[in-house]
């Protein structure tokens, strides 16, 4: 099985080339992890410019040779790529798995929402530097490898998922790129946001038509939230269920998904 690798987003990486290399090839021997040169790319805040990066996507998600492309990190900046990419995915493209979660989410979305592979929110290779990240990304690893239902979500219950960052999931409302999540059970996770900007990005979320017919709403981590003032006093779990209320769908719980080493593995639809 090979495994194309890029960087759709932020600035790369490169130093979790060689640790993630080692472990794939002794945990997962008949994985061949590929990375694309523009992994080392910079430009400004990106890895490489949008047409590159473009390019390097376009280049391992049309070439039959690989199995699937994992990202090597998030950050922002994949949607800049839709545009061009998307209509350009040929039908190698679409017997692939993509797999990654954060800004990936961009892409994510807009291959599920044209039936495009199998779009995986999931560990990516950069996780390899959490603490205890050998066991983060051998969830990913072993989704690719061997559909291994050990890493995937633990509460998924036979209907129909999809897993976003909130914010992700925010700016894809009204856009093309959304996909209908008509009867599945989304599962949103955010990090680095204060609670008054989440707030507002569920208010946006409330009022999407398009996110009406959901089965479910479920909450993943949120992390690293930046300082309140004054203080929030509402907590997460009123926020979501106010939420739901006002969406008029079931708030079901939380869920392990999110920017920690316990992400588990999502895929979209049916696992």
């Amino acid at each position: 099985m090979r495994i194309g690798v890029l960087a759709a987003s932020s600035v790369a990486n490169p130093d979790v080339i060689a640790p993630v290399s080692a472990f794939a090839a002794i945990a997962f021997p008949e994985i061949d992890l590929v990375f694309h040169p523009q992994c080392y790319a910079h430009e400004g805040h990106f890895a490489g410019s949008d047409a590159v990066r473009a390019a390097a996507f376009l280049e391992y998600a049309n070439d039959p040779a690989f199995d699937g492309i994992w990202f090597l990190r998030g950050g922002y900046g994949s949607n800049r790529l839709l545009a061009t990419i998307m209509p350009r995915l040929g039908e190698a493209a679409r017997r692939k798995t993509y797999l990654g979660y954060s800004d990936v989410g961009f892409l994510l979305g807009a291959l599920y929402a044209r039936r495009i592979g199998h779009p995986v929110h999931g560990p990516m290779a950069s996780d390899i530097r959490r603490n205890g990240g050998d066991a983060t990304v051998a969830r990913a690893l072993g989704w690719f490898a061997r559909r291994d239902r050990a890493g995937l979500e633990p509460g998924l219950d036979g209907r129909p998922a999809a897993a976003f960052n909130l914010s992700i999931l925010a700016a894809l409302v009204g856009t093309p790129y959304l996909p209908d999540l008509a009867d599945h059970v989304l599962i949103v996770e955010e990090v680095s946001e204060a609670m008054y900007a989440i707030d507002r990005m569920l208010f946006t979320l409330g009022n999407a038509t398009q996110l009406r017919s959901l089965a479910g709403v479920r909450l993943g981590a949120v992390t690293a939230v930046k300082e309140n003032e004054p203080a929030w006093g509402e907590p997460l779990d009123a926020m979501m269920r106010r939420w739901c209320g006002e969406l008029g769908v079931p708030y079901l719980g939380r869920a392990e998904v999110g920017h920690t080493q316990t992400n588990r593995v999502v895929p979209f639809g049916v696992a």
